[in-house]
């Protein structure tokens, strides 16, 4: 699931305009293929609420609308109201995953909180809606308070809900207590889906989306360009080819449009995305070695998986003091230039220098 445009949007300094938002969602739908997007938060601002009920729009006349959620909250009747009015049909619920949330930010106990969830969630489903749950702060709640996350989680496995994702809200978590965590919780509600909701504090975020899917669960959130809170998401990019080419996972994503889409998010957000930046940087099919350019005129010996051709973008061999013979040749040959021994010795003397 992407949340470029709800979660990805809670980056310092990005808002991104209605026209914006409807031509990301729909590249990410269309485009790029992703199975389901994050739009919004209920109830925000009057453009948000013009972007949503378009994207809904667009959505329904496309047979896309059970793939558009939007963030809502416990309060009873305005979320669902709000998401309703915008044709949508996905609700994704707020809620707190650690007892310490629970009491000190909302001043509740877990059954008054639980009561809040159910009346939303019944009400939603009347309205015909999708509901799915966010467990705020789940990493926290399952290391600190065990037994109000099953608590928590075994009443709301007696609701009717699509998925329960499970956040690691502050991006604390390592791989392996991912692993511990999630495949716990999968194991303990066998006939639940959970969703994995990763933030890359640590930077671990992709290796912990590697490690929730190998521990069960259905579906990782991510973001285009790693956009979102402090140290951002989890990249889409990255979780793709990583659940792809590591654990044989089926990905519904077109990798060949990645690329145009990271742009248009680059350029929409004002945020750059880093050069060396996996898959989707602007270096990132570079080589700069002469030897590697060497081995790969030789017989393609510095090749991965992660071939450009794959992304539908190219290789180049960039020049400078550690380039070699084979770094000119190929550099002359794309420039349709044909220079004399003699001459390509001169040029790359004068380039190394």
């Amino acid at each position: 699931m992407d949340t470029t445009l709800r979660d990805g949007e809670q980056t310092q300094g990005v808002s991104f305009a209605p026209d914006e938002k409807v031509s990301i969602a729909r590249a990410l739908l269309q485009s790029l293929n992703v199975d389901r997007i994050e739009v919004a938060s209920a109830g925000v601002s009057h453009g948000e609420k013009e972007a949503v009920t378009r994207i809904h729009d667009w959505a329904a006349r496309n047979d896309a609308l059970d793939r558009v959620e939007v963030l809502g909250f416990t309060d009873h009747h305005r979320s669902v109201d709000w998401l309703v009015s915008t044709g949508g049909r996905v609700l994704n619920l707020l809620t707190k995953g650690s007892e310490k949330h629970c009491t000190e930010q909302l001043r509740k106990t877990l059954d008054a909180h639980l009561k809040d969830i159910e009346q939303t969630v019944d009400y939603a489903l009347e309205q015909g809606l999708l509901v799915n749950v966010y467990l705020e702060d789940w990493s926290n709640g399952y290391r600190d308070s065990r037994d109000y996350v099953y608590r928590m989680v075994e009443a709301l496995t007696a609701m009717d809900l699509r998925h329960i994702m499970l956040p690691d809200t502050l991006g604390v978590m390592s791989p392996a207590e991912v692993s511990t965590a999630v495949g716990d919780m999968c194991s303990r509600f066998e006939s639940q889906d959970f969703d994995f909701h990763p933030h890359n504090d640590y930077g671990l975020a992709t290796a912990n989306a590697m490690a929730a899917v190998e521990s069960g669960a259905a579906a990782i959130h991510a973001t285009l360009n790693c956009l979102g809170e402090r140290a951002g998401n989890v990249s889409l990019a990255e979780v793709a080819v990583v659940l792809k080419d590591k654990l044989g996972v089926k990905v519904s994503i077109d990798e060949t449009k990645m690329h145009d889409l990271s742009q248009m998010v680059e350029n929409f957000s004002g945020k750059r995305v880093a050069a060396n930046a996996p898959v989707i940087g602007t270096d990132v099919f570079t080589q700069t070695s002469g030897i590697h350019a060497d081995g790969d005129q030789k017989g393609q010996l510095y090749q991965t998986e992660l071939s450009p051709d794959r992304f539908d973008r190219r290789h180049s061999y960039a020049l400078g003091k550690m380039s070699g013979k084979a770094s000119l040749t190929k550099n002359l040959e794309d420039l349709g230039i044909d220079l004399s021994e003699e001459n390509q010795a001169k040029v790359l003397q004068r380039i190394v220098e």
